[in-house]
């Protein structure tokens, strides 16, 4: 894939043109904050809470969600998947005219139809790779984070050119860009989280965590070794890959990753994670992920109650308290 650059992108396509970013959560609001910094004109749609009241105290021009669609010519969509549909029917859709933008940052929405654009709008994703509070630190550091842009539909033919203007006026174009397409992005996005970054991760923890403490050991002591020093080895696989973290580490922990790892994470795991990948791209999770989040994710807060009993973020929680400045 090719890595576009900020030579590659120009920002007097973005010139005359007001961007309406629709809810000020933590991308919304690192988003925002960079494109103004980047003298593009910003403004806020958003529900009269918190949100709306941090984006006025920030600066911003902030109106109710119908407004701002009104208003702008690029709508930048940055709520939580399961409210793009509902707001963009009912405030955003009766906006979308010929010559506007409808822009967000991951395809959930659209690959799965909950949204269906007009088709002479210009559909476009502009993506970064990385939390909000890291993008908006290495903005404000002079660089920026990776990125990805893709286009869904190119009624204007300078989609992607406005896409790579609202990447470059975010830092993205400083570490680079890919381009790739609404499907790429949703389906790897979905896969990555829910089975290594998330999912995997984190019952990898929890497992290695409960092993310990049922054989005997302190909670504390499992507590830094299953859980605490995973960032520190990945900090070494971010910054040089797999070798650099095994060139760090110890002959015996080295020789442990290739006897071991495997024993572990055996055949069948990624058997079950092509299964995952298929019901990702089938559809099938964003109908059951949807279904749980508009019955009031009944489900997702009793295993979020269920995770703070945990033992490992009680242990955890105690630990961290432990090492704070004082």
């Amino acid at each position: 894939m090719k890595i576009l650059h900020d030579k590659d992108a120009n920002l007097r396509y973005l010139s005359g043109k007001t961007v309406a970013v629709i809810g000020y959560g933590s991308q919304g609001s690192a988003q925002a904050l960079c494109m103004r910094d980047s003298g593009v004109n910003v403004i806020i749609g958003s529900i009269k809470d918190a949100s709306y009241d941090k984006a006025k105290k920030d600066g911003f021009e902030v109106m109710d969600v119908s407004s701002a669609a009104k208003k702008a010519d690029i709508i930048h969509i940055l709520l939580p998947d399961e409210f793009h549909a509902p707001v963009y029917e009912k405030d955003i859709k009766k906006h979308m005219k010929a010559g506007k933008v409808l822009c967000c940052s991951h395809g959930f929405n659209i690959v799965y139809k909950e949204i269906v654009p007009p088709a002479e709008v210009d559909v476009i994703m502009v993506a970064p790779k990385s939390p909000a509070t890291e993008e908006r630190k290495a903005f404000l550091e002079g660089f920026g984070v990776p990125g990805l842009v893709a286009v869904k539909q190119d009624a204007s033919g300078k989609a992607l050119k406005i896409a790579l203007a609202m990447a470059k006026s975010m830092g993205f174009t400083r570490a680079g860009c890919l381009e790739c397409t609404f499907e790429q992005e949703t389906y790897e996005d979905l896969f990555g989280e829910q089975n290594v970054l998330c999912g995997g991760l984190v019952d990898l923890m929890k497992y290695g965590f409960e092993v310990l403490i049922e054989a005997g050991y302190p909670p504390e002591m499992a507590y830094f070794e299953c859980v605490h020093e995973v960032k520190l080895i990945v900090d070494l696989v971010f910054e040089g890959g797999i070798q650099k973290m095994n060139a760090v580490i110890s002959n015996t922990a080295e020789w442990g990753e290739y006897v071991n790892g495997p024993r572990i994470i055996t055949p069948d795991v990624k058997e079950r994670m092509k299964e995952s990948l298929k019901d990702i791209e089938s559809g099938k999770f964003a109908k059951v992920w949807l279904k749980e989040a508009r019955g009031g994710a009944k489900t997702l807060l009793a295993k979020r109650k269920e995770l703070g009993k945990h033992p490992v973020e009680i242990v955890g929680k105690q630990i961290r308290e432990l090492f704070e400045k004082k």
